[in-house]
């Protein structure tokens, strides 16, 4: 019989975890909370963050010639990044400060000190903020640390990294490309990777 997704050992059969840190993430309460989060919606239709964190890891596994440890890398910030969309701050004004990609590098930081690892987690969604704030003008003067300047300031030095988590979590859901698409032509320096056929 199939386990509904709250229970504990139905959330490690669909992570299947692979480090003590991963086992242990699934152990806490509000990281759980976190994982069994959401609805179907745009871009998400899978709904719970669980279900997207698998495909992500799925994308992962795909990357070919991936050094061990940066898969390793790559994974905890899958486990991580939209874990605490839950506890996010929706409010107009947006506040940064309450971003779920801030929150999640906060929690994990009593987890890991792998710099590396935390600035990907915080700011896995401003590739596609920037794209948004070219395209549309959509951040004004106090949103300007979204820019793309901002980010490849912010992230150049582990770059690549970046880019693979981005593409891999951007090509999950029915996501739109664009941001992927404009962040590879836009980007210097990257060595494109083909995760999975890219839709349109």
């Amino acid at each position: 019989m199939k386990r509904p997704l709250d229970d504990p050992q139905a959330l490690e059969a669909l992570l299947r975890p692979e480090t003590h840190l991963e086992r242990q993430l699934l152990d806490i309460p509000e990281f759980q909370c976190g994982l069994l989060w959401g609805e179907p919606r745009f871009g998400h239709p899978e709904g719970k963050v669980a279900l997207h964190i698998r495909e992500v890891l799925d994308n992962i596994d795909l990357i070919r010639g991936l050094p061990e440890t940066q898969r390793g890398q790559l994974r905890l910030v899958a486990f991580v990044h939209d874990t605490f969309k839950y506890a996010e701050d929706r409010s107009h004004p947006r506040d940064w400060n309450k971003h779920h990609g801030l929150l999640a590098r906060r929690f994990l930081e009593y987890y890991t000190a792998d710099t590396l690892v935390l600035d990907i987690v915080e700011t896995h969604d401003d590739a596609y903020y920037a794209w948004l704030g070219q395209k549309h003008e959509l951040f004004g003067q106090e949103n300007r640390h979204k820019s793309l300047d901002a980010l490849l300031a912010r992230v150049g030095y582990c770059l690549q990294l970046y880019y693979l988590f981005f593409k891999c979590d951007t090509q999950t859901g029915d996501k739109t490309q664009a941001s992927l698409k404009w962040f590879e032509r836009t980007v210097a320096g990257l060595e494109l990777a083909p995760v999975r056929e890219s839709a349109a």
